[in-house]
């Protein structure tokens, strides 16, 4: 008994020495306040699932709590990290809401770890750990194959891309985020119930370029969840490695729709009515047909032959005893963007001749002609004041440069200027090469006086031209003196 009585002095001694040190927090009328904090979760346990991608994690205490100190020990985490989000209360709830939202399908940790206080002064010791999910637990997506391969070397003939997911796909999320750099405008096509994206440009690759793509882990599945990583990959356009070059250059002949090879070279086998060839190693793309030009100018028109030839049809033969260079540009691309790279040339000199007078023949009289010799003065037999003679050309004419001609050609009185202007009679073509002409008016010269008549046949370009675009050199004129 007396045991007993000692020790319940002892507490009430230490129940009243602490109520006269002040009267501080934990204590009701001078007693201590032994009542815990009630304290629930929102989510309740691990596994559950909140319902929106802004659904608050709710902290529900029953009193008033100190507020900083609690926000504190609330510390949300995913697989990337820890979440963050706004904190607030509304009376004594503790609302956490993200930002940015939640993702759907993930896992999240809510840890509560540490002692919390009420503002009347009791403390609450926290150890709790919670999983949970948002919307749904479905699993994330995985791109688990695409193509090209990362670092893997492809043609140019535009972007050709294949993705292929383990989940069926939200179209607008992933195309949102799918980036590939320098290709334009991009077409997307999806498949096999949104699990398969192909993504194609018509915009030509740059050849032996590397092109760097990525598809952000924002892009989602058909549940909302998230790519579970982002994805990065390159691929180079060096697949091709054959650069364009310029094989041969040739003359060729057109026979019954063909251009066929003269088996002469261009630098002094091109002749009248003939094309030039160029032929490429490789096949090429559609600019070859732009690809030339001439210096000096030389008009006319380009056409395919072949895959890998192209031929030159001039408007007007090239002009005789010049120098012409053939130009192929550098930027003559292949249909995959490969260039030439720099300009290949080749110049040459048509194997056209001038168009040349042989020869002038007045009655049984045959006269050389030499154009590179001075004026020169040959005896005209003229019978009842009419002239008549034949002239020789070096090249045959056709039918519509015949007529041309006959006009061209002039006879005009010289010495003395009193005489009369010749009337020209008639003109026959005895051969495609020979002319004879008969000429009126033409009157003799006598002892006392000579009489002298000019001939002249313009050259030039606008001169004769037998119509396969030859003519003369320069003007070829002849002093006659009748007789």
């Amino acid at each position: 008994m007396f045991h007993w009585r000692i020790n319940t002095f002892l507490i009430i001694a230490i129940v009243f020495s602490s109520c006269d040190a002040g009267g501080g927090g934990g204590y009701i009328a001078g007693f201590v306040d032994l009542r815990s904090i009630g304290m629930k979760v929102t989510p309740q346990k691990s596994g559950d699932i909140l319902s929106g991608e802004y659904s608050p994690v709710i902290l529900s205490f029953d009193t008033e709590m100190r507020k900083e100190e609690t926000e504190n020990i609330l510390q949300i985490n995913s697989d990337t990290g820890a979440v963050t989000g706004d904190r607030f209360w509304k009376g004594n709830q503790l609302y956490f809401v993200p930002s940015p939202p939640w993702n759907a399908g993930t896992r999240y940790a809510l840890n509560l770890s540490g002692t919390v206080y009420s503002t009347d002064g009791r403390e609450l010791r926290l150890e709790r750990y919670i999983s949970f999910f948002v919307i749904n637990k479905s699993e994330a997506p995985v791109l688990e194959w695409f193509s090209p391969a990362d670092g893997e070397s492809v043609e140019t003939g535009g972007l050709r891309m294949e993705l292929r997911f383990s989940r069926p796909m939200e179209r607008l999320s992933v195309e949102a985020v799918f980036a590939v750099e320098g290709v334009g405008e991009k077409k997307f096509e999806w498949s096999n119930d949104d699990r398969v994206l192909k993504v194609t440009t018509e915009k030509t690759l740059l050849p032996w370029t590397a092109y760097h793509w990525s598809l952000n882990d924002s892009a989602k599945s058909r549940e909302g969840v998230p790519l579970a990583k982002k994805i990065s990959a390159q691929f180079s356009t060096d697949l091709d490695k054959l650069v364009p070059q310029v094989l041969r250059v040739f003359p060729a002949i057109l026979s019954e729709g063909r251009w066929l090879p003269t088996g002469g070279n261009v630098e002094e086998g091109l002749g009248p009515g003939q094309g030039i060839v160029v032929e490429f190693n490789k096949l090429m793309g559609e600019n070859v047909l732009r690809s030339l030009r001439f210096e000096p100018d030389l008009a006319g028109r380009t056409e395919t032959l072949s895959d890998k030839s192209i031929v030159f049809v001039p408007s007007r033969d090239p002009e005789p005893e010049t120098a012409y260079t053939l130009i192929v540009s550098a930027d003559t691309k292949d249909p995959g963007g490969l260039k030439l790279g720099e300009d290949y040339r080749v110049t040459f000199i048509p194997d056209i001749p001038f168009l040349k007078v042989l020869s002038f023949n007045v009655g049984d009289v045959a006269i050389d002609f030499n154009s590179d010799s001075g004026v020169q003065i040959p005896l005209a037999s003229v019978d009842q004041e009419v002239l008549r003679f034949t002239i020789r050309f070096s090249l045959p004419f056709d039918d519509e440069a015949k007529k041309n001609t006959a006009l061209l050609i002039s006879l005009s009185p010289y010495f003395p200027g009193t005489l009369d202007s010749p009337a020209l009679r008639s003109v026959t073509w005895l051969s495609d090469d020979l002319l004879r002409m008969e000429w009126e008016r033409v009157k003799a010269g006598s002892a006392d006086e000579a009489h002298f008549y000019r001939l002249l046949i313009p050259g030039g370009k606008g001169g004769i031209n037998n119509g396969g675009g030859m003519y003369l050199k320069e003007d070829q004129v002849l002093y006659l003196e009748a007789m």
